[in-house]
C-alpha cells in the first residue's frame, strides 16, 4: 500500500480517490472547495490537507484531477503547490485533460527537482470513475510509470504508457477527436430515421449488429431519443478538450476539418442552453433543425 495524495475531488476525482481509500492506500486529499473535501473525509478513511503542498509532502504518489491548464499549474507550482513539498523520488500524476505542452513543461520542472511526472488523462466519464472502469493513457518515463501503475490501476479498466511526457495528452486528443465524429454521426442517423418515418429504436436494433455499432450507439441512443442529456461529460468540457485538439493540430500541421465543424455544432448547443448537457446533446441540435426551428 502506498502513501497517496489526491488533489481535486470533482465529478471524476471524488470517486477515483474513493477507490484508492477502499483499496487500503493511506490517502490525503485536497480540494479547492473545503466542504467537498470534508464530505469526502466523512465517507472514506483518510485525512484532509489545507494546500496541495501539505497533501503532497509525505506522499509517494500525488494524483491530480482538476479542470484546465491553469488549474494544473495552480496545484503544482508556487509555495503552496505540490512540487514545493514533494520528496525526492515521489511521482506526480496528472489525470486532467490538459495540453501536451504543459505536460512536457511540468515534466521538465519535476525532473529538475528529482521528482517524477506522468500525464495520465482518463476516458470513461463519471460512470467509468464510479465503477473503477476508466481508460488511462499515460506519458512519462518508464521508471515513473512503473511506480504509479499499481496505484492508478485501482480505478482503471485499461492503463498504458504511450510514450514520453505529453504522449498521454496526445492520445486523449485522439480519443476526443474520434468521439466527436461518432456522436455527430449517430445524431444525424437517428434524426434522419425519424424524418424518414422509420422507428429509430428498430433501426438501431438492426444496425447495431453490424459495422455501424459503437459504444455511443449502445449506451446513448435510448436517452438521445428521449431527449435526456444528463449523463456525465458536459458540452462545455468537451469544447475545452476540442480546443486543445485544434490548437495542437495547428501546431503540428494536422488537419481536423470534422472536429472543427463538430466544435461549432457544440457551440450551437451551448447557445440552446445546453452548456451542461452531456455530449450526446448534438442530437438535440439535429432535432431542432429537423423541426425547422430557429
Amino acid at each position: 500500500m502506498a502513501r497517496v495524495a489526491f488533489i481535486g475531488l470533482g465529478v471524476m476525482g471524488y470517486p477515483m480517490a474513493g477507490h484508492l481509500a477502499r483499496a487500503g492506500h493511506s490517502i490525503t486529499v485536497y480540494n479547492r472547495t473545503r466542504a467537498r473535501a470534508e464530505r469526502w473525509i466523512s465517507e472514506y478513511a483518510g485525512r484532509m490537507a489545507p494546500t496541495p503542498a501539505e497533501a503532497a509532502k509525505d506522499s509517494e504518489v500525488i494524483l491530480a484531477c482538476v479542470g484546465r491548464d491553469a488549474d494544473v499549474e495552480a496545484v503544482t507550482m508556487g509555495k503552496d503547490g505540490a512540487f514545493a513539498a514533494m520528496r525526492e523520488g515521489a511521482v506526480f500524476v496528472d489525470h486532467t485533460t490538459a495540453s501536451a505542452g504543459l505536460a512536457r513543461s511540468l515534466s521538465e520542472d519535476a525532473s529538475a527537482k528529482h521528482l517524477g511526472f506522468v500525464d495520465a488523462p482518463v476516458s470513461g466519464g463519471e460512470q467509468g470513475a464510479k465503477n473503477g472502469q476508466l481508460t488511462i493513457m499515460c506519458g512519462g518515463a518508464e521508471t515513473d510509470y512503473a511506480k504509479v501503475e499499481p496505484v492508478i490501476s485501482v480505478y482503471a479498466r485499461q492503463c498504458r504508457l504511450m510514450g514520453l511526457a505529453g504522449s498521454g495528452q496526445l492520445t486523449k486528443m485522439v480519443n476526443q477527436i474520434c468521439i466527436a465524429g461518432v456522436v455527430q454521426g449517430l445524431s444525424e442517423g437517428l434524426s434522419f430515421a425519424r424524418a424518414a418515418g422509420l422507428d429509430p429504436t428498430a433501426v438501431v436494433e438492426v444496425i447495431s449488429k453490424g459495422a455501424a455499432q459503437s459504444w455511443q450507439m449502445e449506451n446513448r441512443y435510448k436517452t438521445m431519443l428521449a431527449d435526456e442529456f444528463a449523463h456525465g461529460f458536459a458540452v462545455e468540457w468537451m469544447r475545452k478538450d476540442l480546443a486543445i485538439c485544434l490548437d495542437e493540430a495547428r501546431r503540428s500541421g494536422a488537419s481536423l476539418p470534422l472536429t472543427a465543424l463538430v466544435d461549432q455544432f457544440y457551440a450551437e448547443v451551448e447557445n440552446m442552453g445546453g452548456r451542461r448537457w452531456d455530449t450526446s446533446s448534438l442530437f438535440a441540435r439535429m432535432e431542432k433543425l429537423r423541426r425547422g426551428e430557429t
